[in-house]
């Protein structure tokens, strides 16, 4: 047998690849092409990889459709547009995956364009997925005869009119059917050789882009050929809410030694509409994007719009545990990133015990907290990035802990009216998750879960008294004490019944099954590390709008009154429930500042504006469903039971907010000294008890 002289391999090595992404539009979207516009600019992304549609071109508007998509894109990026899909009617079968019975047709498809648009991009891709057959119907063409023949008629005609072409990406990655290209003899005709990957997602059976990639090198340079190599196709599906592993995934592509990487995508898919494949025959093809159908950022774009494409590097913090044991126990607190986890987690951690952090990292700014977690007490965290809705991951950081906090949720009214399935998917279905992942063991942990005051809704039977900054209500026993737990439950908003039913959850598992665990029903917490809003974590976001000097919108007539505890006194119930796990298990607590800890918005804005030196600017809304005129708990049975009381007043630990609000923006600040000590504090809330 005669050998075959290896050849020296001909590309020398590669600097970073430029990152683009790919987005499919339909005709007539001219809204979201804006919009996609808009956030490529906010990600910095200069790339873009579309189709144009053969079949779309015939139809009745399809022609000026492209005739606007195309330039407007070009004006903001570089456009790679990828020519793919048989008009039925000119297709061997009537499917766009199927080839044209006239294989010139394409090319002649390719010249329009090319000659009413081509001014707008300088390269082209010839098909997507030329062997899966969803894309390219294979069967109908069993060598790649056909295809070899469209596509290098195509290609030789766009060099001619002087375009790059890209051999549109394979799918699974092949080396044997590139080198099939070869040997039809498309590939003297292409100038980039485009794969495609999908790593845990369609390619379960995954071996790392390095070899597949080293593949696909060698048979390059085993024909000789020059073309470069693109990946304009990569991305992770989130079907499983793994945002983390989209995030992971897309940092690994970034660092391939390829020439070019098109992450898919920007956005999910409509979940109304069908995909190539059919209307959900696939759910993992509706979750690749970087954002959700509503618009919401994953993980992934967060972070890369606010630290940049480099700054994706700096978190080597977000990670995931992989390496559990028995020999090393921890504490695990669900949402532990978010403002009263990095609170506990920094209690526990200071008393030297070992802390696992399950979130998902969601909400804005709680990557800062776990950053600082990680800065200060790094030896003793433990990070497992992932989602309370996976209930193998669920399981998998339970397995081993001493003790679990769970205050992972969807935490906002207004969220859950306009997404009641997610939020019951994170609250009531997170709540299970838990329950059964503590319930598998020989010996469960104890767990102290964060219910809500929403349990009691709108204490519409009861009558409230306004006067010049806050209502009072009528019922005397109520004004004494505040609302006690032998209120009886009545679910307002999504938000209230999912919370609720969560709450019923961990009562019911303690009496059915034996669990130890404790519900605080919380009113409403304050304190440092958190970054609130509108719609949750309100003291912060009044104390963040006055320092930033910007307008509060109010909701109704800012009146309403709440009691409000300090973020430390909170860490220490939580401590207290767990210590007296034996004796509280089973019951439900109200948790809050208690009615010597009270405000109204009106009267807590007034408190930031002595801190701030003027008055803060207000406007006012209408009142929001679910929004209660008055809540103040009743802490009684909490302290009775363990001695617990608030030892913050309102004005000191607003005070301290406001001090750690201005230290993190690098503001000084001197302010006046509180209305009462702790001391004062602590004789009037035994009194109340």
């Amino acid at each position: 047998m005669t050998k075959i002289a290896k050849t020296q391999p001909i590309h020398t090595p590669l600097a970073a690849p430029t990152i683009g992404l790919v987005e499919w539009f339909q005709p007539n979207e001219h809204a979201r092409v804006e919009k996609v516009l808009a956030e490529l600019k906010e990600l910095g992304v200069t790339e873009l990889r579309t189709g144009i549609s053969w079949a779309d071109y015939y139809t009745p508007s399809g022609k000026d459709w492209y005739a606007w998509l195309i330039p407007t894109l070009a004006q903001q990026v570089k456009v790679l547009p990828c020519f793919l899909y048989t008009p039925p009617s000119l297709g061997e079968v009537a499917k766009t995956s199927s080839p044209p019975r006239d294989l010139k047709a394409f090319a002649d498809f390719l010249d329009v364009i090319i000659t009413d648009l081509g001014q707008h991009f300088e390269w082209v891709e010839l098909w997507n997925e030329p062997n899966n057959k969803v894309e390219y119907d294979y069967t109908l063409d069993h060598s790649w005869d056909k295809f070899a023949e469209m596509i290098g008629g195509a290609a030789y005609w766009a060099k001619h009119r002087g375009k790059k072409t890209v051999l549109g990406g394979m799918s699974p990655i092949d080396p044997n059917w590139l080198q099939l290209m070869f040997d039809r003899g498309v590939m003297q005709y292409i100038d980039a050789v485009g794969i495609h990957g999908f790593p845990d997602v369609f390619d379960q059976m995954w071996e790392g882009w390095e070899t597949n990639i080293s593949r696909v090198r060698e048979v390059l340079d085993r024909n000789g050929s020059k073309a470069e190599l693109w990946i304009t196709e990569a991305g992770f599906s989130t079907w499983q809410h793994d945002e983390f592993k989209q995030l992971q995934e897309f940092r690994n592509v970034c660092q391939t030694p390829v020439n070019k990487v098109f992450w898919y995508s920007l956005h999910d898919l409509d979940l109304e509409r069908s995909t190539v494949g059919g209307f959900h025959v696939d759910d993992r093809e509706y979750y690749f994007g970087l954002k959700q159908t509503d618009g919401s950022p994953k993980l992934l774009y967060r972070l890369w719009a606010e630290n940049g494409l480099e700054g994706l590097n700096k978190f080597n913090f977000i990670r995931r545990k992989t390496d559990f044991s028995n020999q090393e126990r921890y504490s695990v607190v669900t949402g532990g990133a978010g403002f009263v986890g990095t609170n506990l987690a920094k209690r526990l951690l200071e008393q030297g015990k070992r802390v696992l952090i399950f979130d998902n990292l969601s909400r804005t700014g709680v990557e800062r907290n776990l950053q600082w977690l990680h800065e200060n007490y790094g030896d003793k965290l433990e990070v497992y990035v992932g989602d309370i809705r996976d209930l193998q991951s669920v399981k998998r950081v339970m397995k081993y802990a001493n003790e679990v906090f769970h205050f992972a949720a969807q935490v906002a009214v207004t969220t859950s009216l306009t997404g009641p399935i997610q939020d019951f998917e994170i609250n009531a279905r997170g709540v299970v998750n838990v329950l059964e992942a503590i319930r598998a063991q020989d010996n469960p942990p104890p767990l102290v879960f964060t219910s809500t005051n929403k349990v009691y809704g709108g204490l519409e039977d009861l009558q409230f008294l306004p006067d010049k900054t806050r209502y009072n209500p009528s019922d005397k026993n109520i004004l004494a004490s505040g609302i006690s737990e032998a209120r009886p439950l009545d679910f307002h908003s999504p938000y209230g019944c999912s919370k609720g039913a969560a709450d019923q959850y961990v009562v019911d598992y303690a009496r059915t099954y034996g669990i130890p665990a404790v519900v605080f029903r919380m009113s409403c917490i304050y304190g440092p590390h958190q970054y609130g809003n509108e719609d949750q974590g309100w003291v912060a976001h009044f104390a963040i709008r006055a320092i930033e000097n910007k307008p509060i919108s109010i909701y109704g007539d800012g009146k309403q009154v709440r009691d409000i505890l300090f973020v430390e006194d909170l860490v220490d119930a939580f401590l207290l429930a767990q210590e007296n796990m034996k004796d509280l298990s089973g019951q439900a607590f109200n948790i809050g500042g208690g009615v010597k800890n009270t405000t109204s918005l009106l009267e807590l804005l007034d408190l930031i504006g002595t801190y701030r030196g003027k008055k803060v600017n207000l406007s006012f809304g209408d009142w929001r469903p679910g929004d209660q005129h008055y809540y103040v708990s009743d802490i009684r049975k909490f302290h009775e039971a363990t001695g617990w009381y608030p030892k913050n007043s309102v004005q000191e630990g607003v005070a301290k907010l406001y001090q750690w609000l201005c230290e993190t923006r690098g503001i000084e600040v001197s302010l006046p000294a509180p209305v009462a000590t702790a001391v004062e504090q602590e004789t009037d809330n035994v009194a109340v008890a």
